[in-house]
């Protein structure tokens, strides 16, 4: 069932559902994957194209990549000793992202103030409570 999904013979909020969803959001919760998937709707990039654009170091950028290749958002393809990535849903994809940049506009300073998630939020995320970065 979709999450947004309305059946009567479904219970709303179905947990399998939820579950999968939160799998997703996973894949755009940290900044450096949201700034890959930007990039990635200009067009394909190789790895050395995105460290290049983003300041990143490889291994960074590699890891997120595996991390958005394994949400089935992201695709590669061999090029000559390089890989090309690329969007896999890229409409898709892009509309997510429009849909976050017109709910961030409605919400304000809401979400950068938020006590937990917010940008200056003085509990730890949880991805990285731990020092490990997800």
């Amino acid at each position: 069932m979709a999450m947004t999904e309305v059946r009567s013979d479904v219970a709303l909020g179905e947990p399998e559902a939820m579950a999968v969803a939160a799998c997703l959001f996973h894949g755009f919760s940290d900044p450096s994957r949201l700034a890959i998937l930007q990039h990635l709707a200009l067009g394909e990039h190789r790895v050395v194209d995105l460290t290049g654009h983003l300041g990143l170091a490889q291994s960074t950028v590699s890891k997120h990549l595996a991390c958005l290749r394994d949400c089935g958002l992201v695709e590669s393809r061999p090029e000559g000793r390089a890989s090309v990535f690329s969007l896999s849903h890229p409409e898709a994809t892009l509309a997510v992202l429009a849909s976050a940049e017109r709910l961030l506009a409605l919400t304000g300073d809401a979400v950068a103030l938020c006590p937990v998630y917010g940008v200056d939020g003085s509990a730890a995320h949880p991805s990285t409570a731990d020092g490990a970065a997800s």
